[in-house]
Parts: structure tokens; sequence; C-alpha cells
């Protein structure tokens, strides 16, 4: 073993691939915030246990794993949580219709209870077998017969299986000559935390990122736009970016790049959005079509087959990547737009269009389509985050597919799956690899879904409302024919005014939440994760996969609209008090709970200290927060707060610590360091 940091060691087998995520890093490791954790947990996994062995398909690596392992991890997963007795697939499928391991976003990487994680180096499409499988041989010298069934069911017949089973992890990596394998020691949330810090740390997005964002009807122009963001000003509802969706291309499937007819004057139009306090972004996909201006310098630097009439470009050189890039930042960044929505870079295996490039595509590099497909949404983060890093701009962007060691990008991952509770469980899975999830609002069946669904995403790293099919706001209808035909619900006053009640809550949070984000690019700790990760001894927060912690203080529990108005909620061993009514809970135990439509069940740590800001419609670069500190408990608290100017990368420099203290019998205290606050105001 390499020993690369404190608990981390490489293990390499045979000869490695040259492309691997490893190889495109453009972040360093963080060995000294990597230092300040403890292994408190030794792995138990030894040089000597980790077997592997050369075959015709590639390269087999085998661990030994505990009876009641558990195991959490492999990116974004949708659709199940503790993955122990499961085969994961490690394949990037924009439709994962079971519950096999291919996602938007699938990571070789994989926490153990048994006290470590474990990091595959390879981009491609590897399965993961976690205790379903084990050795010829293994089991030749079991006797036992005719033992009685105390329960005869399903799934005490499996259980039984298990206990008796010595289990394996077994690890297939296809087409490899060899492979490099990372070791994390410690207890799962030090293992999630090591593996945040060597990829760079978390990011920081800047404030307004953190906003509530809105992408417009499809079929908009510069005058729809226009009048929307006039009309969200006039009706006091908090917004700050918005997206325009396909229809501002001249030519979208595939795309050239160029604003369409639709929005003649886009230099003004950014300009004027920017002086009402509006960032926009810009949806594109990375096929490239004839009539894009770069399309002749990018053909020779391009895959072997196209995409909706389109180049697929070979970010893996440096001749596609600074097409992309020198285009991007003079057309667009230069101009003022705040980032872009990358969509359909994630393959489809059931989507019946041209959807994708085949896993035989060959390109420039050396790369094939297999490994293409597991890099292109991590590799257009690259260059993008390069553009704005050299522009000194902080961004926050969205991307349809992403990857290994994506911990420092300020993307968000998003998807057009609208199973309410799979975006729910993405928001608690995500946290285990580095990755962001938003659980964007498209489709509501009525107003009262549009409420469950927007109180998961004000509660989510990225607060969007898609609106691209419908060209007014959902709460004015959420019927997407009768929105088209421009009829009212006859609750839309209600409605407009709850959600406006639900963004303002948003905005009243967001210092809390960007120093959440500090601390995750400090600490490697994720601002939004599963319970587990706070509690990993608590065998029932192991199981717990529609409850999540924002922030290290606050746990929320959202209710789909299937639910009703009521829903089991597991409480870690501690005190509670509900965020809004301040009643007290003692943890350690299942709660049946009730929250009418217009309500969440938001609860908090004793001893928490919440800063609440007094919210803004938009984040700008003058804007103070008017803050009170919310106190829940008798234990002492703590809170950290940090300021910069939420927007630049200065912060890394120089970003400046208010301490918010209080002990029992004593009075708050609120420290700042080195002078004065000039963005936070603390009234009382």
């Amino acid at each position: 073993m390499q020993q690369i940091a404190k608990g981390i060691q490489k293990i390499t087998f045979g000869t490695p691939e040259q492309y691997t995520p490893e190889y495109f890093r453009q972040f360093s490791i963080k060995k000294e915030e990597i230092e300040q954790i403890p292994v408190s947990r030794s792995s138990g996994i030894t040089e000597d246990q980790i077997h592997w062995k050369k075959t015709k398909r590639g390269i087999t690596v085998t661990l030994p794993m505990e009876t009641r392992e558990d195991i959490y991890g492999f990116g974004l997963q949708l659709q199940g949580f503790n993955q122990a007795g499961r085969r994961r697939y490690i394949k990037v499928n924009s439709d994962p219709v079971a519950n096999t391991g291919e996602s938007h976003a699938p990571v070789p990487f994989y926490i153990s209870s048994a006290g470590y994680g474990l990091f595959v180096n390879t981009f491609r499409y590897t399965t993961f077998l976690c205790g379903t499988n084990s050795e010829k041989g293994q089991s030749a010298g079991m006797t036992s017969e005719n033992e009685p069934h105390e329960e005869f069911s399903e799934a005490a017949i499996y259980a039984l299986k298990r206990a008796k089973e010595e289990r394996k992890v077994i690890i297939d990596i296809p087409a490899a000559e060899g492979v490099e394998l990372y070791l994390f020691e410690g207890n799962i949330p030090e293992v999630v935390q090591r593996y945040n810090l060597f990829s760079g740390g978390g990011c920081v997005p800047p404030m307004w990122g953190l906003g509530m964002w809105y992408r417009i009807y499809g079929g908009s122009d510069e005058k729809t736009l226009e009048k929307l963001a006039e009309q969200f000003r006039d009706e006091k509802i908090p917004m700050d970016v918005l997206g325009l969706e396909p229809g501002w291309h001249s030519h979208s499937y595939s795309c050239t790049y160029k604003w369409s007819y639709l929005f003649p004057h886009p230099d003004e139009m950014i300009e004027k959005m920017s002086e009402q306090g509006y960032r926009l972004n810009l949806w594109e996909h990375l096929y490239v079509y004839p009539k894009a201006p770069f399309y002749k310098e990018l053909m020779p630097y391009s895959g072997d087959y196209e995409v909706w009439n389109g180049l697929i470009p070979d970010f893996a050189t440096k001749e596609a990547s600074k097409l992309f890039e020198n285009y991007h930042r003079d057309t667009f960044v230069k101009k003022g737009i705040a980032g872009f929505k990358l969509d359909e870079c994630d393959n489809s295996d059931y989507n019946p269009s041209n959807w994708a490039f085949p896993d035989s595509t060959e390109f420039p590099s050396g790369m094939d389509g297999e490994q293409m497909h597991l890099a292109i949404g991590t590799l257009y983060q690259n260059l993008i985050y390069r553009i704005y890093r050299q522009e000194n701009r902080r961004t926050y962007s969205q991307v349809r597919s992403s990857g290994a060691l994506a911990a420092p990008l300020p993307f968000v991952l998003y998807s057009d799956l609208y199973d309410h509770k799979q975006f729910i469980r993405g928001v608690v899975n995500s946290g285990f690899s580095g990755l962001l999830w938003c659980p964007e609002v498209r489709d509501c069946a009525n107003g009262d879904d549009l409420l469950r669904r927007l109180q998961t995403v004000v509660f989510s790293a990225h607060a969007l409302i898609n609106s691209w099919r419908i060209p007014s706001p959902p709460w004015k209808q959420t019927d997407i024919e009768k929105n088209l035909a421009g009829e009212t619900m006859d609750t839309a006053t209600y409605y407009t005014e709850e959600c406006r009640k639900l963004f303002a809550l948003r905005m009243s949070l967001l210092p809390y939440l960007y120093s959440a984000f500090v601390e995750y690019s400090h600490t490697g700790k994720p601002p939004i994760r599963a319970l587990v990760l706070d509690y990993p001894e608590d065998m029932e927060a192991r199981m717990v996969d529609d409850e999540y912690l924002f922030g290290d203080s606050m746990l929320v529990c959202p209710l789909t609209y299937e639910d009703g108005t009521s829903r089991k909620v597991y409480l870690p061993q501690g005190r509670w008090y509900n965020f809004f009514t301040g009643e007290e809970a003692e943890g350690g135990q299942m709660f049946e709970i009730h929250a009418a439509y217009d309500e969440i069940p938001e609860f908090v740590k004793d001893g928490a200290m919440i800063p609440v800001a007094n919210p803004v419609l938009h984040i700008d670069k003058d804007t103070v927060f008017e803050m009170t500190v919310k106190i829940f408990g008798e234990a002492d608290g703590r809170f950290v707060l940090y300021e910069d100017d939420f927007d630049t990368f200065a912060y890394e420099e120089k970003q400046k610590q208010i301490v918010i203290e209080k002990h029992p019998g004593s009075e708050l205290t609120i420290q700042a360091e080195s002078g004065k606050m000039s963005r936070y105001r603390f009234v009382k």
C-alpha cells in the first residue's frame, strides 16, 4: 500500500488505464484538513485480504465482508439506500428503471460500516457485488440438515441464508489490464469526509446560487422573460435566477450556441435582468450542430459518431476543451451569463431517440464511448468551472451527469424523474459521494402536491421550479393543458401566498446554509446528508432514507402528496425541538407526526443556534442580512457564521468568522473576528 494522506492508502494491481477520474482531477488533495480528521475505527482490511485476478473479462477484486455489514454510496442512487446484499452496476443511465445502481451519476465508491471506504479509480462499467456471491468451496464443510424454520416467509429464508454465508465484496472491472484502489479508513462520516477532501474539498457556491431559481417556459421570447421577471418583483416572489430553456438557441438538438430570433437583443436583455437583480442561466447540451461557430475546428477533436446530427466533443483533448471554453467565455460569461444547465449527457437505454453515442465510439484522445459516458459530465464541469475561475466569479450551475471526485465542482445534479420519494432519496444518498442533488418541481398533480414538492426543494442544495412546459407559474395553474390555455386556478391566490411563504423561508436560511457549504469545503462534511453520517452507530438511522440533515442542526422530514398529512419519523438519540413551534420531543424512537399540506416537519437539535435572516427578494452585491438567532433547548450552543463577498473567489484568502455562543446561565454572545461585520446585522 502507498500512503496518500492520513487514513488514505493506494493499492495498484496490474497496469491501470491512462484515463481515470484521478487523471483528470483539477483540485489538490487537502492533506492538512485530512490530518484533522480522526481515525476512530480501524478498517480491519489489510492488503493481504484484498485479492485480485486478471480474467478474460478484465480485473476482479475481492474483499471480505462481515455478516451484518452495511454499505452506502455509489453516487446518486434514486431507488436504493443501504446497498448491502445488492449488485451495483456503475453505468450512466438517464432512465434507471430498477434498483440496479445505474443512475445519472454513478460513482465507483462505497462506504462500509466495517470501518472503511473504497474508491475504484476507473471509468469502466464496474459491477460491485456487495455480499451476493462467494467463491467455490467456501461452504464445502457445512453439515447441518433438517433445521426447523422459526418463521416461514421469504424475508426469513433470505435472512437465514445471509447469516450463514461468509459474505464477500466482489468487484468486476471489465476491459482493464489493471486498476488503482483507494482505501479510506474510519467510521462512516470520517470516510465520507476523507473522500471529499481527497477530491479537493466541497464547493462553496455564490450566495445567490442558494436562492430561488425558476426555469421559464420553453416557448418564451425576450418580452415574455421580461414580463415574468416584472411579475415576480411586483408580486414580491423571491427569485434570484431565471433559466432559459432550449428555445434560446438558433438550433437546439444539436446546439448552435447562438441566440435565436426570439432573443434579438441578448446583451441588452442580460443587462436589464441584472438591473432587476436576476442572474440568467442557459440550457445547453454538448452535441455541436454544423451551424455552430466552432463546428469545423471541433471536427478533428470529436468522436466518430454523431448525436442529433451533432459532433461529440472529446473533452479529454485540450483542443476541444479550449474551443468550448473560449467560445463560452467570450460569448456568454463575459456578457454576464451566470451559469449553464447541461442536459442530455447522461446516456439512455430506453429513450427511443438518438439520445447518446455507442459505447464503441472512438475518440481522438484514445478514450472509448464507455469511458466517455462516465467522464463527460465531469469533464464539462471542469471546463465551465475554469472559465468562471479565470473571471474571478463563482457559478452555481446544473448538470445531468457527474461522477467521481466531483465535490469541489459547483454543479447540482437534476433529473426528469418525477417520483417524489425518489427525489427525497436522491437528496439523502448524494451526500455519500460528494454530489449535490436538485429535487426540482416540474409536474404536479394539484396545488397540494406542489406544496409538498416545494417543501423538499426549499430544504435542498438547489431550490428550483422547472416550468419549461408551462407559461404561467404552477401556483397560478398546476394543470398543464389549462396553463397553456391561459386558465387560472380558483385557488391561485392561496397557493401563490403559500409558495411566497416557502420561498421566504428558504431566503431566511441562506446564511445558515451558506455556512454549511463553507464547512463542507474545510471539513468534507456534506451540507445535506443522511442521518447515518451523524449517527453511524445508530442501527435505526442506518435504514432511514426519507429524512436528512440540513446543515449541522436541522433535521428535515418531508412528506409527499401520497403520504397525505401524516408519516412516521425517526429522531436519533437526544432532545429535539420543532423548528416552527418549539415543541419538544425525546429522540431514540419513532413518532407518528401530522402535518397539513402547508406544513413540513422540521426538527432542531438541543442546543442549536440557528441564525435566521429577514428574507430578501434576491441577493446582490450590497445585500445586508438582518439577523436574529433562534435558540433551542438549554444545552451549550455554538454556531460559526461565515462572511465574505458571496460572489468571487476572494473568500479563499479572506473570510470572516462570526462565532455565536451560549452557555447555560450566560447571555448570548456574537463575536466577529477582525473587525465589524459588513454583510450581517444582528437585531434583537
